[in-house]
Parts: structure tokens; C-alpha cells; sequence
């Protein structure tokens, strides 16, 4: 059974940092392509960041360019979202989710409907 699980959400002030988690069970993240998605209350689920199985590459939504960063731990079978410079508009409930290797065109990473797994989600609210 595939299981994503997200950690690390919390209250943070306007420039802060947080690092979010996704612990994976069930499968190999390393042997996926893997995106970070958030839903802020009342609106749409956006992509934030995706990272391709053995691409050097990352990409980003461009209102996070910059000041997020994506990065695996694949001996922890963990993926990371490491989050700076926070704003009140980053406020949402972020996911991880993956699809399988180079199954996700780069000029399509942030739609949902070509990931597979999904996880719980972890709240994140940027306020002071």
C-alpha cells in the first residue's frame, strides 16, 4: 500500500522559513517524479514545484521562484520543500504527490490529473 505523508506545516510570521516533508511508504521516490501542490481556502489547487526522476532540474510555480527550494533524501525515501521568505499569500494546505518516472511532461508539471499519489496534506499559515 502506497502511503505519502506530509510534516513540517505550522503557523510561521511573514519571512520566515519552514521545511516541509514527504515521507514515502509503499514505493521508491527515487523511481518517480515528484510535485508539491497547495490549496489555499476558496481557491484552486496550484502547483508549487516538481522534480523528475534524474533531473538535475527543478521547476517552480513563478511565485515561489526563488524562495522555495525542492530536494530528495533518497535514503530516507523523503522529499523536501524547503520554504523562505514567507508571505501571507503562501497560506494553504501543501501536498506531495508523485507519477511515474517521465510520466509528467516538464511543460505540464503542475496538473494534478497526471500525478497518481497523493498525500493528506500539511497546513501552512504565514500570518503574524
Amino acid at each position: 500500500q502506497v502511503q505519502l505523508v506530509e510534516s513540517g506545516g505550522g503557523l510561521v510570521q511573514p519571512g520566515g522559513s519552514l521545511r516541509l516533508s514527504c515521507a514515502a511508504s509503499g514505493l521508491t521516490l527515487a523511481s518517480y517524479d515528484i510535485g508539491w501542490f497547495r490549496q489555499a481556502p476558496g481557491k484552486e489547487r496550484e502547483g508549487v514545484s516538481f522534480s523528475r526522476r534524474r533531473d538535475t532540474n527543478a521547476y517552480y510555480a513563478d511565485s515561489v521562484k526563488g524562495r522555495f527550494t525542492i530536494s530528495k533524501d533518497n535514503a530516507k525515501n523523503t522529499v523536501y520543500l524547503q520554504m523562505n521568505s514567507l508571505k501571507p499569500e503562501d497560506t494553504a494546505v501543501y501536498y506531495c504527490a508523485t507519477a511515474p518516472a517521465w510520466s509528467v511532461p516538464a511543460s505540464s508539471w503542475y496538473v494534478g490529473a497526471l500525478y497518481n499519489y497523493w498525500g493528506q496534506g500539511t497546513q501552512v499559515t504565514v500570518s503574524s
